[in-house]
């Protein structure tokens, strides 16, 4: 773990004891200690232990690594106990908003110290201690959740084969410094939706800046699962629209006509703060101040051809000498899931497949394959597939006339880095510049204005990465939707902790992901 992860978790530890500080001021003066002492971290916890009549060593205990958070949560909860708070909400407000209770215990005329005999008077039944130890474990695994690290489950196969479907992953939320939750008032451990109830989750009216503890940028080649950029407007309606089919994407299938999906659509669109869009994981390919170029499929990153993936797969045409491929054979002796395969025509004996680079160099080999080819998309040919011109970013078929395979030179933007602001880069940075970072942007006349002034340049505000599946060609990542936003990554895909197809891939286990 590196010093900025350490003194991160040391930051979110901090907070817990000096929230709480005003109010415990006046919780200390009621019980004849002195003031001052709540404001001095550490020092504060040290005091509370000794009036809730606790063993020192739970002072200590403190200092674990992130259990010590929820030790030190113990601790408030044991000092409320000597003031008369024995209630099951008394000590859920203990956890939750100290900040507020504590003020309320210490300033009120009612509440008194009574000390730890006369918090030995009460006795708490079995069923209580049951449901305070659930709250209690469903809290310190949401403050886990929220700033340390997060479970994730691989749902499509768009990083195959580095990643699989049903790859469990555990994401690492300090290895880019720790975002703070845009929403924090949130039911835990679940994302936006609450289950069953099919409500969000969260309460938008408190809604955060951005900040990030002890922020570190991306590097280039990490496996990062992100908030959607395109996700921050949702037709709410998860089997058709949802992330598959973006809002975006509907207005374009629509012929631009926003009024018709809204008169289509209007009661289920919504609208998603950052952190609560949906979860993507793909490679960070570019980092901010790259320029990527894709040539036959290969990614260019600043003139130099990037690293290939080992396990990464992308789509070939296989071609046999006659007799039609054994689906269920060729996945059997090599692993290929035959709903990756498609007869490209009937009769030819032409075959698009998904394989690595290892496997084609095995299937040329084989007797029945009469050739094995990319299955190159190159503009104008991929608009009508889906894969070029109006369907990928930056939808412009006048100044991008770029496919999935074929695409770029495009600049990744780099906080404090300035461009020049023409009619050929406006589609490429507009969303950056209007959405992503807050101002308003037109082109009129030829001219650009920036938050209603007239400008020829424009210096960026944030970083920016670009994210690819490892699987090119079943892959919907910034080719579609375009950049990244710094403040849109969640972390680090960091380890593969389970994974499962008709029973546990017991190889894939405690896998390091790469």
């Amino acid at each position: 773990m590196s010093f900025s992860e350490i003194a991160g978790l040391f930051i979110i530890g901090l907070a817990i004891i000096l929230l709480p500080a005003i109010g415990m001021y006046g919780m200390f003066k009621k019980a004849g200690e002195q003031g001052w002492k709540a404001f001095i971290p550490f020092y504060n916890t040290w005091v509370m232990v000794e009036l809730a009549g606790m063993k020192k060593y739970w002072f200590f205990l403190q200092f674990i690594p992130i259990a010590g958070w929820f030790i030190s949560i113990g601790i408030l909860i044991e000092f409320v106990k000597v003031f008369g708070k024995f209630k099951f909400y008394e000590h859920a407000l203990a956890v939750l908003v100290s900040f507020v209770y504590f003020i309320y215990i210490g300033f009120n005329k009612d509440d008194r110290y009574i000390g730890p005999e006369g918090a030995k008077l009460h006795k708490k039944s079995a069923v209580r201690e049951w449901v305070d130890a659930a709250i209690f474990a469903i809290v310190a695994a949401g403050l886990i959740r929220m700033f340390i690290f997060e479970a994730y489950v691989i749902p499509t196969p768009s990083m195959e084969r580095s990643l699989l479907v049903n790859d469990f992953l555990f994401v690492s939320k300090t290895a880019y410094g720790t975002r703070v939750p845009n929403t924090p008032l949130a039911f835990p451990l679940v994302h936006h939706t609450l289950p069953f109830f099919k409500t969000k989750s969260y309460l938008d009216f408190l809604n955060l800046k951005y900040r990030r503890w002890f922020a570190k940028p991306v590097k280039r080649n990490d496996v990062v699962v992100f908030n959607l950029p395109v996700g921050d407007t949702v037709i709410n309606d998860e089997e058709n629209f949802g992330s598959k089919v973006t809002y975006y994407e509907a207005i374009r299938m629509a012929g631009g006509d926003r009024q018709k999906v809204w008169d289509n659509y209007g009661d289920i669109i919504i609208t998603r703060p950052v952190d609560k869009r949906e979860n993507f994981i793909k490679r960070c390919v570019a980092v901010a101040g790259d320029t990527l170029e894709i040539k036959n499929g290969v990614v260019y990153i600043n003139g130099k051809m990037n690293d290939i993936p080992p396990a990464s797969e992308t789509n070939y045409l296989l071609k046999t000498k006659g007799q039609p491929l054994d689906f269920a054979s060729i996945e059997e002796q090599y692993g290929i899931r035959e709903s990756a395969q498609e007869i490209r025509s009937a009769g030819t004996n032409l075959y698009e497949i998904f394989l690595t680079k290892e496997q084609v160099g095995i299937f040329s080999k084989l007797p029945f394959v009469e050739s094995i080819t990319p299955d190159i998309h190159v503009y104008p040919d991929a608009q009508s597939t889906g894969t070029g011109g109006i369907y990928t970013f930056p939808n412009d078929t006048v100044y991008c006339k770029w496919a999935i395979d074929n695409y770029g030179p495009l600049y990744i933007p780099k906080k404090g880095a300035t461009i020049k602001l023409t009619p050929e880069i406006y589609s490429r940075y507009e969303r950056v510049i209007r959405t992503y970072e807050g101002n308003s942007f037109e082109m009129k006349d030829g001219k650009f204005y920036v938050n209603g002034v007239a400008t020829d340049h424009y210096t960026f505000k944030m970083d920016y990465y670009w994210m690819m599946g490892d699987n090119r060609h079943n892959s919907l990542d910034s080719r579609y939707w375009g950049f990244v936003p710094e403040d849109h990554i969640v972390g680090k895909a960091s380890l593969v902790f389970f994974s499962w197809e008709k029973g546990p891939r017991w190889k894939r286990i405690f896998r390091v992901i790469k």
